[in-house]
């Protein structure tokens, strides 16, 4: 199986938090069935697909990234690379922004996103087809700051992360970390 045999896959049996990560879901099996190379970072015309990944230390507090270009605090996350799975993708990114190096993914997909990023770089407008896991770590005290990613690096609490992570798109997943939490249904 291809990866994006393997990932259409997956999102025609993801289940959908909301009306708008049902939209995300669409979206992206459109970009997978219609476009020429859904990953290449190339691929302006709607975007590319990303990964992403949510990093849960053992007291289940977040790990979070103020990014250096979008000025904002994020998950870790970035582009797919050549040959990359995005659960690949989403580790490797974990571990370079983190420098986290014993990440683990728990589960499958934990949440589906399509946003827009700003022209930089060269780049014009596109979006960003977010593919997102949740990550967990057991030694949180070995993060290591990427300065040409970050501004700052920091284990936030999942009720500080909101006010911090203000957007809807962040809001649903804190609140899918806080079922999954309250439930206990990763490790």
């Amino acid at each position: 199986m291809t990866r994006d045999q393997s990932l259409l896959a997956q999102l025609r049996t993801y289940q959908a938090a909301d009306a708008v990560e049902e939209e995300h879901v669409r979206a992206m099996v459109n970009l997978l069935t219609n476009g020429p190379d859904a990953f290449s970072r190339g691929h302006f015309a709607p975007g590319h697909f990303t990964a992403g990944c949510f990093i849960l230390d053992d007291a289940n507090r977040l790990l979070l990234h103020h990014h250096r270009r979008l000025d904002r605090w994020l998950q870790m996350g970035g582009h797919v690379e050549a040959g990359e799975w995005p659960e690949e993708a989403a580790l490797r990114e974990g571990r370079e922004e983190s420098g986290l190096g014993d990440l683990r993914i728990v589960g499958g997909i934990f949440d589906l996103d399509v946003h827009t990023i700003p022209a930089g770089k060269g780049e014009p407008d596109h979006d960003h087809f977010d593919v997102r896991y949740l990550a967990r770590t057991a030694s949180p005290e070995s993060i290591t700051i990427d300065e040409s990613e970050s501004k700052a690096l920091a284990w936030i609490p999942l009720e500080r992360a909101a006010a911090l992570m203000p957007g809807a798109e962040s809001q649903r997943v804190l609140r899918k970390i806080d079922r999954v939490l309250s439930r206990e249904e990763y490790p």
